[in-house]
């Protein structure tokens, strides 16, 4: 699909995953020992696509750092930044003037999925359709807005958050627009697609089409999707060429250590440089790089930050640890706790819930 691009939006400042995003935005938090958002690259190289424009802004340096021209993945990235919020519509909006195909792929840059790309432009083709929007059904729509179709696959609505859904349909973040109706969004104003432009294009009886299907799918917007997509990632479930390693239950990076009777479960990533001690046991844990976890300490369902630490006899479960952080010896986590970088909890036993 070389007369396809592709628009990734990473502009977002990630508040929910604090106090991870304080030093990396959302899209570049290691997930399955590589950036987020190298996983969500490799999808769109292998569909076929080659330009890719990051519509970016909290951080934007630490894309262009990383990535560079993208060369080393196959693509051509550009980088446009924006100088305030835009919301989705208008940081569509902010990145035509780099766009070069008639049809463009556009992604919200933190969502996990498993569709295939050159489907859903299949898709939009046949239709014909002004837009395609990716629809994925889930178990319990109640927590998401829903997106009723007709049986043609037309979009009929764009619902908010309901107890009594008329769908198991939701958006999935992921489109294919016209080049034409980009052009159309009001430029220089935050311009929200879902509130917006979608229902719009649905009054003035635009072509809006869906594709569905019940492929994987998870946003990564909260610590709980970070560390389940990142475990997903590495045992398999979620499909991704950047995974730096065979799929199993667990993921061991460059350097790190890692006692001999240790236990990895869960799709565990223990990142570069890390130490997991004598006898721990991690289960769908996610260590970032140089992160260390003490002698028969026990990390379950947790992220630990750059260099945090996780000392002998602890226990840390669904529980988020900041970058260079301390758990003292036979501390005990729980429950969605959150410790800010650099934090010193003392030894002693002492049990943490959330609001740490």
């Amino acid at each position: 699909m070389r007369d396809v691009d592709a628009v990734v939006l990473v502009g977002g400042q990630g508040t929910r995953l604090r106090p991870l995003t304080l030093s990396a935005p959302k899209p570049m938090l290691p997930t399955a020992g590589v950036p987020f958002l190298a996983h969500l690259l490799s999808r769109i190289r292998a569909a076929g696509v080659r330009h890719v424009v990051l519509g970016t802004s909290y951080l934007a340096e630490t894309f262009t750092e990383h990535f560079g021209d993208g060369a080393e993945l196959g693509l051509e990235l550009d980088y446009v930044i924006e100088t305030e919020p835009l919301g989705t519509g208008g940081g569509i909006r902010n990145v035509a003037p780099y766009l070069r195909a008639d049809e463009v792929l556009v992604f919200n840059g933190d969502v996990l999925a498993g569709t295939d790309l050159t489907a859903v432009v299949r898709t939009h083709r046949a239709a014909e359709a002004d837009v395609t929007l990716h629809l994925v059904r889930v178990p319990n729509p109640r927590a998401f807005g829903c997106v009723p179709t007709d049986p043609d696959g037309r979009v009929l609505a764009f619902l908010e958050k309901t107890d009594d859904p008329p769908t198991d349909q939701i958006n999935a973040g992921c489109y294919v627009f016209r080049r034409s109706v980009i052009d159309s969004i009001p430029a220089g104003r935050a311009v929200s697609v879902e509130r917006e432009t979608f229902p719009g294009l649905l009054a003035a009886g635009a072509r809006v089409h869906a594709h569905v299907d019940d492929s994987y799918w998870r946003d990564l917007g909260t610590p709980f999707d970070l560390v389940r997509g990142s475990a997903d990632l590495v045992r398999g479930l979620a499909p991704s060429a950047a995974l730096p390693g065979p799929t199993g239950e667990a993921l061991v990076g460059k350097d790190a250590e890692v006692a001999p009777d240790a236990v990895l479960a869960g799709g565990t990533t223990v990142g570069a440089g890390a130490v997991v001690g004598a006898g721990a046991r991690l289960d769908g844990a996610l260590l970032f790089d140089g992160a260390v976890v003490g002698a028969g300490a026990v990390v379950d369902h947790s992220v630990l930050g750059v260099g945090a630490t996780v000392q002998a006899g602890a226990s840390v479960r669904d529980a988020v640890i900041g970058d260079r952080a301390v758990v003292g010896e036979r501390c005990e986590l729980r429950d969605g706790v959150r410790i800010w970088p650099d934090v010193v909890l003392p030894a002693g036993g002492v049990r943490f819930s959330a609001g740490v």
